[in-house]
């Protein structure tokens, strides 16, 4: 049977792929996004695991838009007005399949920053929309660009990760943040506001969702995977009910509806007074993980290396000297250390500069620094530089 034209364009996920070599037990992997399993909360879960067979109704078909009362949780703990609504979906992934299918004809236009979110490229990829990208710079999205792009393109969208960007780790200013809605709401351009890392700060002050500038012209997704557990497959989308109400059909069609004993178990870890305890640890070993990792790359890279500094998430990026970033991988790869190269997070016509995005939440402080080293040692063989050099910290602080 002949594949979809669609599906032929797109290519297999680089980082699902290199998380498959990463497997053995050797290899220190700084290349998934994968949250330390010891912080799965499942001494929290536990009560409301063991009663699940109390509640007959969860095992029934439900709702498409979720399980009512966790819906009605949601909706007053994400403040939304009475003319918004949430729906829970299986991740945030399928969250933004759901908005792509609703949404997106071949060949509309789909602003994206660059670097960008691999998933999302593939989203919009399997829709055939027309991508176009917008550059960043330490604050987020360059805003002269984004305002001639949406001068000239008129794209039906624009997706980003405004707290602690996938792959940069980048967090937009207070001010950027609101010159992208100033312009989502003058060329009505629907900013889908990705948001899987906000719990996530360590450092800095807390900042509003984007989507609070630009309410009648935002659509957010949240995922509980890096807070809870990725297994659970569990996110919401929320925006206006007259924006939601066509994914509630395309989901009816997907799926029926998402697991209503996972949402069960949601409920009462998000209910379960020790859960904000339990956010507070995760940001505090994080941020432990993340300042080892970032003292290593000053202490052992060397020169014509710079490193973006974050408040929070889980990635660093780190710019290298002008070389092939998948030969790189492939070596570092065979000295034992899993990485993702840059041109994972472009499109293919753009020209991606040379960089790795590297975790920091799935390794202990010794594999981090070990890691490091393994990958200094390949960069001063291949650059010959034989000294260790402080390097450059960009994008240091949210402004």
């Amino acid at each position: 049977m002949e594949i979809a034209q669609a599906v032929q364009q797109i290519q297999p996920s680089y980082i699902r792929e290199i998380l498959a070599a990463a497997s053995d037990k050797k290899v220190i992997s700084l290349a998934g996004g994968l949250p330390d399993e010891q912080t799965f909360p499942l001494h929290l879960m536990q009560p409301t695991i063991e009663s699940l067979t109390t509640l007959r109704d969860v095992f029934q078909y439900g709702p498409t838009a979720g399980y009512p009362p966790l819906i009605e949780y949601l909706t007053a703990a994400y403040q939304l007005p009475g003319t918004h609504q949430v729906i829970t979906c299986t991740g945030s992934q399928q969250g933004l399949d759901l908005i792509a299918r609703a949404y997106v004809n071949p060949n509309d236009t789909v602003a994206m920053e660059e670097p960008c979110y691999l998933g999302a490229m593939q989203v919009f990829g399997l829709a055939q929309a027309n991508l176009v990208t917008v550059s960043q710079d330490r604050w987020g999205p360059n805003i002269e660009e984004l305002e001639r792009c949406f001068k000239t393109t008129a794209p039906k969208m624009f997706y980003a990760v405004p707290d602690f960007h996938n792959p940069t780790g980048v967090s937009w200013s207070l001010e950027r943040r609101q010159q992208v809605a100033k312009l989502c709401n003058q060329y009505r351009v629907v900013f889908i506001e990705d948001a899987p890392y906000r719990e996530l700060r360590f450092s800095g002050t807390p900042l509003p969702l984007v989507s609070d500038f630009c309410p009648e012209f935002s659509i957010v997704l949240r995922s509980m995977s890096k807070v809870a557990s990725p297994g659970l497959r569990f996110g919401t989308v929320s925006g206006k009910r007259s924006d939601i109400a066509p994914l509630i059909k395309v989901k009816q069609g997907a799926d029926l509806h998402s697991s209503l004993p996972v949402q069960a178990i949601i409920l009462g870890l998000l209910q379960h007074p020790e859960f904000a305890d339990h956010i507070g640890n995760i940001r505090e070993l994080y941020r432990s993980r993340y300042e080892t990792l970032f003292e290593a790359l000053q202490t052992y890279l060397p020169s014509g290396c710079h490193v973006n500094a974050t408040e929070g998430g889980m990635f660093v990026w780190v710019t290298l000297p002008q070389c092939d970033t998948f030969a790189l991988a492939k070596t570092l790869l065979a000295n034992q250390v899993a990485v993702v190269p840059s041109p994972v997070f472009y499109p293919p016509s753009s020209q991606a500069p040379s960089a790795l995005r590297l975790n920091f939440t799935n390794a202990n402080p010794e594999e981090l620094v070990t890691a490091v080293q393994r990958i200094a040692k390949v960069l001063n063989e291949t650059y010959r530089v034989n000294q260790p050099h402080e390097i450059k910290a960009e994008f240091s602080q949210s402004k």
